[in-house]
């Protein structure tokens, strides 16, 4: 093996897991701290994944949760995964993609969703958005509607609509978050609380084939379980790439929302038990034809 560069163990790792590659051959420590196999599936499983929970690796590699636990302390110390209650994820940089670039994934989808859900929402009704790019869809989609009162945890729904229409914006504080500008903790939570508003509506991450609501998060699903406590009507804005996923967060069941507006109808199973827990679910085919949408 060729010289190599300065901290080569540490780039050689960091390039591979990037490339979702992790060949230990390539390192110069015949022994790395990373190399067991078991280790290894861990990192290519949590990849696929986004996020894993103990039990779930323990399930997987007929192991005990506490060899789980021995196996991922190198590589949250190497920083290639995050710890959370109960599990582990990617870290930001190699779990979701930046803010902006999520406001582009499925954008016609979520512009669909942002019209149709902005069709719900009547010129001076109070209302919660969360900090979502598609709750920030939803933000451009209301910027005709005048005299709303808004509550939110994201300073980019705050800007879009707070300068307009006589509008009242109420943006809670905490800690800022620097990929989507969202404050969250329990100063946001606090904030949130001491509302009632008409409409709630949040994004989520995954909903399961049993109807429940995830986020890949534990500050985002605070969020938006504390929205929802507060509001008559609770809404979840979700475009069909989150059907029949799960992440690490339970956020709520679908005895937890009145509403699903979605851009393609759910998958007949998934659809039949929101239907028997009473959800109504709204479907926005198209954002150019506003009346192409359908209720199901």
């Amino acid at each position: 093996m060729g010289p190599t560069r300065p901290c080569g163990f540490i780039w050689t790792y960091i390039e591979s897991a990037q490339l979702g590659l992790l060949d230990w051959r390539s390192f110069p420590d015949p022994a790395p701290m990373f190399a067991t196999h078991r280790q290894n599936e861990i990192l290519r499983l949590v990849r696929a994944r986004q996020t894993c929970t103990i039990a779930e690796l323990a399930a997987t590699f007929a192991v005990s949760d506490e060899t789980i636990r021995r196996d991922l302390k190198p590589l949250v110390a190497g920083g290639l995964l995050v710890k959370v209650h109960g599990g582990v994820m990617l870290p930001a940089q190699l779990d979701e993609p930046p803010f902006r670039r999520r406001m582009v994934e499925q954008r016609e989808a979520k512009r669909a969703i942002a019209a149709r859900v902005a069709q719900l929402i009547e010129d001076g009704d109070s209302l919660m958005l969360d900090g979502g790019t598609t709750c920030v869809h939803i933000a451009q989609a209301l910027e005709s509607h005048t005299r709303l009162s808004v509550v939110t945890n994201s300073a980019e729904v705050a800007r879009l609509l707070s300068p307009r229409n006589g509008n009242r914006v109420l943006m809670a504080g905490g800690e800022l978050r620097a990929d989507d500008a969202s404050a969250v903790g329990d100063s946001a939570l606090a904030f949130f609380r001491q509302f009632h508003v008409r409409h709630a509506i949040v994004s989520v991450t995954a909903i399961d084939a049993k109807a429940r609501f995830m986020d890949a998060h534990p500050a985002d699903a605070a969020i938006a379980q504390a929205a929802f406590a507060q509001a008559e009507r609770r809404i979840v804005a979700a475009d069909h790439t989150k059907f029949g996923h799960s992440a690490l967060v339970h956020v709520f069941g679908a005895q937890g929302l009145d509403t699903l507006v979605t851009d393609i109808e759910p998958a007949t199973g998934l659809s039949k038990v929101l239907t028997h827990a009473g959800v109504e679910i709204i479907r926005a085919s198209s954002v150019a034809d506003d009346t192409s949408e359908e209720v199901v």
